[in-house]
């Protein structure tokens, strides 16, 4: 995709977005855009990385976010990885931009954010029309199969999930309660189920219908994070688009775009943001 026919998409995708016809797809990259350095680390190697700074991890799993926390799962228990958890995201960032932006789009129906922080809640805290929806851990069960937990505005249990925006946050959220799918065991029985679509929420499977999807600071270097992606994407309705750094993507992620007709957008994610209209640029 050459950068300049990506800019003139862009200019239309914002509109989409605005309309209703494509749901973002926000990934921990999206923290880089705000003007002051993010309180919470960016992305799975450096979560990984903070996770084994406070628990001494083997050198050969440092680099990978689901090993390490396994490991300290099963040697320091579930509750020290809730904790550390709990810890590291209690700081919750200013939103940026793009956040900033979404939160004034009241048409939005569904929006994605497959990272632990609170800044896309706390964009969205001046509406009364928005619940956060999120993946729940099986450390966690106390019941058959409550594969995910919803929250009113208010940080409230909520059944009702019929608000104006639904916040879906996979992978768990640190707030309101800290449960967060982080581990190898955590994924083990949600992935068993994604492909029949439990872990899935119904109010997301059904606002995704007849819709697109725009990835935004995401990438899909491991298999977890494309399984997921995936399976949010499936029966929806297309097109889908995502914006990639230039000349970073790797074979695996050029293949799972092409193979689930993902478009990439290769621009810089800060300069792509810009292109969409009423974002505004970082101070």
């Amino acid at each position: 995709m050459e950068a300049v026919d990506a800019r003139a998409i862009l200019a239309r995708l914002g509109k989409e977005v605005a309309s209703g016809r494509l749901i973002p797809y926000l990934g921990p990259d999206v923290l880089a855009l705000s003007p002051e350095p993010s309180p919470v680390p960016v992305g799975a190697r450096a979560l990984s990385h903070m996770l084994a700074a406070k628990v001494a991890v083997p050198g050969r799993i440092r680099d990978n976010l689901w090993h390490s926390a396994q490991y300290i799962e099963t040697f320091r228990h579930r509750v020290t990885l809730d904790r550390l958890m709990a810890d590291i995201f209690r700081p919750i960032p200013n939103p940026g931009p793009l956040h900033t932006w979404l939160a004034g789009l009241p048409g939005v129906p569904v929006i994605v954010d497959t990272w632990y922080d609170g800044a896309m809640a706390k964009a969205l805290a001046g509406r009364h029309d928005w619940g956060l929806v999120q993946g729940a851990s099986k450390a966690r069960r106390v019941d058959a199969a409550p594969w995910f937990r919803a929250y009113d505005s208010a940080g409230r249990d909520s059944a009702a999930m019929d608000w104006r925006t639904v916040l879906y946050k996979p992978h768990g959220a640190a707030a309101p309660a800290g449960d967060v799918l982080v581990s190898d065991a955590d994924y083990v029985e949600v992935l068993s189920e994604i492909d029949i679509q439990n872990p899935i929420p119904p109010v997301v499977q059904d606002r995704r219908t007849g819709r697109g999807f725009l990835f935004l600071g995401c990438r899909f270097y491991d298999q977890i994070l494309r399984t997921f992606a995936r399976s949010i994407l499936r029966r929806s309705g297309g097109p889908h688009y995502a914006v990639m750094p230039p000349g970073e993507l790797t074979p695996n992620e050029r293949k799972f775009l092409a193979a689930e007709s993902i478009l990439p957008l290769e621009l810089p994610l800060a300069e792509a943001a810009v292109l969409l209209p009423g974002v505004e640029a970082r101070a």
